[in-house]
């Protein structure tokens, strides 16, 4: 099972969670603020492979706290917890980072399947990082290194979350071939996946933030109307 950082203000939504996630068998440590569960990373306790963050905390937000991880080069699983309220954080949590997110109130059952599907995904990035036959997938100038999961364009290293890197991971392999939004998110998030397809979308945006001379206007992940997404080059 997993190790789980919850960080959630309100006691009641924090102390379901803990409750049925220790009960699945994981092994979960609830703070209540941002600060605390960065004291705790600063600390060296960082074994950790899914962090639940809620959106609104006091002090430092939850979006904060994601960007906080990315910055330090963190490969944990993210989920960020929102209020239907916050639309505009979740896209924003996404573009710092963020592997999900839940909307509350939600269910158990689903949060349990969200972490589930996390996890695999982790599991199975693990797993590629194993030595192979095809160590590297070169595309144009870009070149995907599936052991030390790096993506390079003209020789220069270009930081991608675990997310991202599974998108151009199935992009290389499909190099010229048109995706649908379903297909990425079910090669990428897996069939089971309960949440929104546009975020497929927010992280199509932040790679091409990463990868692109110029973004608005894409040369490498092409938009396909009415379709999905392409990659060329």
């Amino acid at each position: 099972m997993a190790r789980i950082l919850v960080v959630e203000d309100e006691e009641s939504i924090g102390e379901v969670i803990d409750l049925n996630l220790s009960l699945a068998g994981h092994s979960v440590v609830h703070v209540t603020s941002a600060e605390r569960a960065q004291d705790l990373w600063d600390n060296g306790d960082k074994n950790f492979d899914i962090a639940l963050l809620d959106i609104m905390l006091p002090g430092m937000s939850g979006v904060s706290l994601c960007e906080y991880f990315r910055e330090m080069g963190s490969d944990i699983g993210i989920i960020m917890l929102s209020a239907k309220s916050q639309e505009q954080d979740k896209v924003v949590s996404l573009s710092v980072g963020a592997d999900d997110y839940m909307t509350k109130p939600f269910g158990v059952n689903e949060l349990q399947a969200r972490i589930s599907a996390l996890l695999r995904r982790i599991k199975k990035d693990e797993k590629a990082v194993q030595p192979q036959n095809e160590d590297t997938i070169v595309s144009g100038p870009f070149s995907l290194n599936m052991r030390s999961r790096i993506l390079s364009k003209n020789g220069e290293v270009i930081d991608l979350t675990s997310v991202e890197f599974s998108i151009m991971e199935l992009f290389f392999k499909n190099e010229g071939m048109a995706l649908t939004r379903e297909k990425i998110l079910e090669g990428v998030w897996g069939q089971n996946y309960y949440g929104d397809i546009k975020i497929v979308d927010v992280n199509i945006r932040r790679l091409r933030m990463k990868i692109e001379e110029d973004p608005s206007s894409p040369e490498f992940i092409v938009t396909v109307w009415g379709y999905g997404y392409r990659w060329t080059v």
